[in-house]
């Protein structure tokens, strides 16, 4: 199931010139996926499943991306502080998405594959912005008390594999748990 990524960008639409009943484009979004995830959980376990959304590098998708994570999160047996976990790193790679590859421009596009196997379960967040260094990405020391550079650890607690593939154009992070 793809959600367009024309949907979830923050903004006014006007649903119907004769009701001139006018609500946000994420308000929309969120009703929609909402269904979609009730729909999902209405026909079971969702074991072996494949999702994928795209949305726009505005920071106010987050909080429907992250929804969207933890709906498809509770369908297998993670405790809530694994759950947790996962989606803050989910919200963390997005954050560093828009911060270092887009450069804080909020009309780019983002997508997240979520799918869920017998052994594991896996997200794939692609974007098409600028490629990091790999020294960028080394997490510092967490004994050094600063500002920034935890994000990495916190996404690497979260999940038991983390893996950058640098593509053509931008770059897809693959995040793996592993089902206890």
């Amino acid at each position: 199931m793809v959600v367009p990524a024309s949907s979830l960008l923050l903004g006014r639409v006007r649903l119907s010139r004769k009701r001139k009943l006018v609500a946000s484009r994420s308000e929309l979004a969120s009703f929609a996926l909402n269904r979609v995830w009730e729909t999902l959980r209405r026909g079971g376990a969702m074991r072996k499943t494949k999702k994928k959304i795209e949305f726009s590098s505005h920071t106010g998708n987050l909080a429907l991306m992250r929804n969207c994570v933890r709906h498809f999160l509770e369908a297998f047996p993670f405790s809530e502080r694994q759950r947790t976990l996962m989606v803050l790193g989910v919200d963390e790679a997005c954050s560093n998405i828009i911060r270092h590859a887009y450069h804080l421009r909020n009309d780019q596009f983002i997508s997240l594959s979520l799918e869920g196997k017998d052994d594991c379960v896996c997200l794939r967040l692609r974007d098409y912005g600028k490629q990091p260094q790999p020294e960028s990405m080394e997490h510092r020391r967490i004994d050094l008390i600063r500002p920034g550079g935890l994000g990495l650890h916190l996404i690497r607690n979260a999940f038991d594999q983390v893996d950058y593939v640098l593509r053509s154009r931008g770059t897809e992070l693959v995040l793996t748990k592993n089902l206890e």
